[in-house]
């Protein structure tokens, strides 16, 4: 309190000395010890979702498999690898969702199927998605790829959820204005991609604008060897000169450049690059195709490496390795339409012992490959057996950044796993899971068991409105799912339908944790409906 009045009676150049040493000792005083790190923020996120990837199909997870993977080999030796990792669904749309909400699915309208062609968004424009969260602490974020969540499309009709899969194909669309309800809406400050590869119109998109007018008309023409293409789109947009092998080299090189621009700026970053491969079309680029000497789709797991590859390089000759996590993970299983018996018969096996492939509830459509790196934090090399669903992405990257647990109303269906990434614990607190299929059945594990609720018929438009068929499997004696177990634990059956009503009618995975479904969700019984009603 002296110090003021002393410098008024000071000449000037006194005055600027004593000035400059005060501040330089309240400097000194603010400076950490030598052997104090500054605060280091948060790391760069990018999560690779790859497109019917299956388990198997990762060659240092399965060295008796085919197909070349050595990006992915050494995300592996670099990482930590989850031997017991979910899709939260066999199917694409709903693991996407769930992957951005931390939620399952099954509790919004969507029950069986995807989202098809101009179908609108399924995201609820209230609820805080995964980018939103992070954007909440100060991250940059971008989607790159496929979104396939839906958009609100203008024309002289509305986007709207109808029972007839992709009939508003045949619509009239105003591709000159903005799409909106889009990944922009939904917390990503950047997006470049297709909505689905091979849903109409077939052009990029950028944020919420078509990069390219689809003026032309897409012409069916049948490959050999296993190559799907979209068939039932004939006559539909495209854009001129379309190539749907370009699609995958152009957002893999879109998702490097983001990385090395992002890497000049002070703010995190997240990166959600959502692959367009290995699903169908099956268009491996020149440098690829019949590289593998299997299949075609051979050829496009070998391509999807790549471009995991090209990714990792991107980080590391941006620099910026040490304080970013890599998690590549997939959307269901290996699909069964696009080659499946060729890479069978070459000693490929897509699903590894599972049973199963997208689509079903078996363990073969919605357990899938999941590594994380993160340099220093992550231990190479390393496993665990921890029960782990994509939904857990949603709490895990929330802890990381607040180091708190996600607020009741977000993430219902989620479980960090981060202690288990920095080897804090042996577990999380995940014990069960539900898991769902293309045709809305429900499957829910716990305690090593695996109760199903099947299809009573062989199709589903036979087994609507009916009750499900109950079959039971224990995973740690029969991982095949070979053999019902039903008739002989029938107190295991009561209890796990008990578990998993409560878990259902809770709308909330949380012990204790009330919350609610949109619409009434009965997994006893098969869905009248593709899109049920509040």
């Amino acid at each position: 309190m002296y110090l003021i009045p002393y410098i008024s009676n000071m000449t000037s150049t006194c005055k600027i000395y004593l000035t400059l040493t005060v501040f330089a000792a309240i400097i000194f005083q603010c400076k950490p010890p030598a052997d104090e790190k500054p605060p280091v923020s948060n790391p760069n996120i990018i999560v690779i979702l790859a497109d019917d990837f299956g388990v198997g199909d990762i060659q240092a997870h399965y060295p008796d498999n085919k197909i070349l993977t050595p990006n992915l080999d050494r995300l592996v030796a670099e990482g930590m690898s989850f031997n017991d990792a979910h899709s939260s669904s066999a199917v694409c749309s709903p693991t996407r969702y769930s992957l951005l909400t931390g939620r399952y699915a099954w509790r919004t309208p969507l029950q069986e199927w995807v989202l098809a062609s101009y179908e609108p968004p399924l995201i609820q424009p209230e609820r805080i998605t995964l980018p939103e969260m992070l954007k909440n602490q100060g991250y940059n974020t971008a989607c790159i790829g496929k979104w396939h969540l839906g958009w609100n499309w203008p024309g002289p009709q509305q986007s709207q959820r109808i029972e007839e899969k992709n009939a508003l194909k045949n619509l009239d669309w105003d591709f000159t204005q903005p799409i909106t309800g889009g990944p922009i809406e939904h917390g990503f400050d950047y997006y470049f991609g297709t909505h689905v590869p091979n849903f109409a119109p077939f052009t990029f998109i950028e944020n919420d604008r078509v990069v390219e007018l689809p003026t032309e008309r897409y012409r069916y023409e049948p490959h050999p060897d296993h190559v799907v293409m979209p068939r039932g789109f004939e006559g539909t947009p495209m854009a001129p000169g379309w190539k749907f092998e370009r699609i995958l080299p152009e957002i893999t090189e879109r998702a490097a450049n983001y990385v090395k621009e992002q890497s000049k700026t002070s703010e995190p970053f997240f990166l959600y690059f959502s692959m367009t491969s290995p699903h169908e079309p099956v268009v491996p680029s020149e440098n690829f195709a019949g590289k593998s000497g299997i299949a075609p789709i051979a050829d496009f797991v070998m391509e999807t490496d790549w471009s995991v590859g090209r990714i990792m390089q991107a980080v590391e000759d941006a620099g910026i390795s040490e304080n970013t996590i890599i998690l590549f993970t997939a959307d269901n299983g290996h699909s069964h339409y696009t080659g499946w018996d060729e890479l069978v018969a070459a000693g490929h096996m897509p699903s590894g012992q599972f049973r199963g492939h997208k689509g079903d509830i078996w363990e073969g459509g919605h357990r899938v490959p999941l590594v994380v790196k993160w340099p220093g934090k992550v231990t190479p090399s390393s496993t665990s057996d921890q029960l782990v669903c994509l939904t857990d992405v949603y709490e895990t990257c929330y802890q990381l950044t607040t180091g708190l647990s996600v607020p009741k109303g977000q993430g219902e269906d989620s479980f960090s796993f981060l202690d288990i990434l920095l080897n804090n614990e042996d577990h999380s607190s995940r014990q069960d899971l539900v898991s769902h299929s293309v045709h809305g059945e429900f499957a829910y594990r716990r305690d090593g068991w695996k109760i199903v609720y099947r299809m009573p018929a062989e199709t589903l438009q036979e087994s609507r409105g009916r009750p499900a068929k109950v079959e039971l499997y224990h995973l740690g004696q029969d991982i095949a799912e070979q053999f019902d177990s039903t008739r002989f634990h029938p107190q295991v059956v009561a209890r796990l339908t008990d578990e998993m009503s409560s878990l259902v009618n809770r709308g909330s995975s949380q012990p204790g944790d009330l919350q609610a479904n949109d619409v009434t969700v009965d997994f006893t019984k098969v869905q009248l409906q593709r899109w049920a009603t509040p």
